[in-house]
């Protein structure tokens, strides 16, 4: 790729923004279609029905399927989409699957003794430019920002915040003593808060700072804090608890920032926490993906592994969700489900895999491709 300037060295190089092709093929060769179980399957795409973004007419067919009925649900999906597999300009038809969960973090309403770190909902002074309105050609991309003087300017980093301490005027939903557990809920995008009376506060995501998503792991293993096999959930805890003075120096090297809303105490019964589709996410059934590439409440046959394992995981999941940090054609963030064991999986899940999107049948296919160069 050539420079954007090529007689200065220093500057950054272009790249064309990534894009998507769709290329059909046949159930057939979908690994492991013909042994699957598709019942749960589709009870996880009608889950998203009650919010169709782009599946309107197949969800009025889906509606029609006998529960739990295997054939039938297999009929629906074979006779209603045809799958395409996903082929990345970046990386071709292979791509990265990581694992969410929803944590459950130890806490307080009222700020007092260990905890003493916040939960922040979402400040009056964030402003959330829609581009949409602009141009329709990007439409998935909305910025975030705040008012200084007569501009607008980027909304606080992570570490601007934490250094503005009481003096950063935002609502505070609880109060927690683990900041290693709340930046890990930050990345999750979701939790529940357990109070001393054991009541749990459930807090679904609600908005971001509008800056990029960096990973602690790799900045930890790019400066030699941890090997590339340790940089996990459980191995940067791990790091956390034995370095407690340069946690804070290492938290902020993601300058991202999230901010939660706290859901009606009736939504405690939910299945799982709400994604980005507006609905329950269904453990082993949800997943999260780059919507530029795939609409949300799609079906995506996923065919990976399990964490840490050769054994196979191939399944038909339902795209409910997004999040920071899954940006490509073949990406996606599998949700495991809520509470430690979920959490043992999702932080050891860094698998590679493939993906195909099922798409209905004689519906022109999604655009494929992102809105902007990159820079490197």
């Amino acid at each position: 790729m050539e420079p954007a300037c090529p007689a200065c060295p220093q500057c950054p190089v272009v790249k064309p923004p990534e894009s998507a092709r769709y290329v059909e093929t046949s159930y057939a060769s979908l690994p492991g279609w013909q042994g699957a179980t598709l019942a749960p399957s589709l009870r996880a795409f009608l889950a998203g029905c009650v919010r169709p973004v782009v599946h309107a007419k197949v969800c009025e067919q889906a509606r029609a399927v006998p529960q739990n009925d295997e054939a039938a649900a297999r009929s629906f999906f074979e006779s209603a989409f045809v799958p395409y597999s996903l082929v990345s300009s970046d990386t071709g038809d292979t791509g990265l699957v990581t694992g969410y969960y929803e944590p459950i973090i130890e806490g307080a309403r009222t700020r007092g003794g260990i905890n003493r770190y916040p939960i922040f909902g979402v400040p009056d002074d964030l402003l959330v430019v829609d581009l949409a309105a602009v141009n329709p050609d990007v439409r998935n991309m909305r910025l975030r920002g705040r008012i200084d003087g007569r501009r607008i300017v980027p909304y606080y980093s992570r570490a601007e915040i934490d250094s503005k301490g009481d003096a950063f005027r935002a609502p505070v939903l609880g109060w927690t003593s683990d900041p290693i557990a709340l930046f890990f809920m930050q990345i999750q995008g979701s939790g529940q808060l357990k109070l001393q009376s054991g009541e749990r506060v459930r807090l679904a995501y609600a908005d971001q700072n509008g800056h990029p998503f960096r990973s602690l792991g790799r900045w930890l293993v790019e400066r030699g804090e941890l090997k590339l096999e340790d940089a996990s959930m459980q191995g940067i805890k791990a790091w956390a608890a034995a370095n407690p003075a340069r946690l804070k120096e290492a938290l902020n090297q993601n300058p991202s920032y999230v901010f939660f809303r706290e859901l009606p105490a009736a939504s405690g019964a939910l299945e799982g926490p709400v994604g980005a589709l507006g609905i329950p996410l269904s453990a082993g059934y949800s997943v999260a993906v780059d919507r530029r590439f795939i609409p949300l409440g799609s079906p995506v046959w996923l065919a990976t592994t399990y964490p840490l394992s050769e054994d196979k995981l191939e399944r038909l999941v339902a795209a409910h969700d997004t999040g920071g940090a899954i940006r490509g054609v073949v990406r996606a963030d599998f949700y495991w489900g809520g509470g430690p064991e979920a959490g043992n999986r999702a932080g050891r899940m860094r698998q590679q895999g493939k993906m195909w999107l099922l798409w209905p049948r004689g519906e022109p296919l999604p655009k494929g491709e992102a809105s902007a160069p990159r820079y490197d």
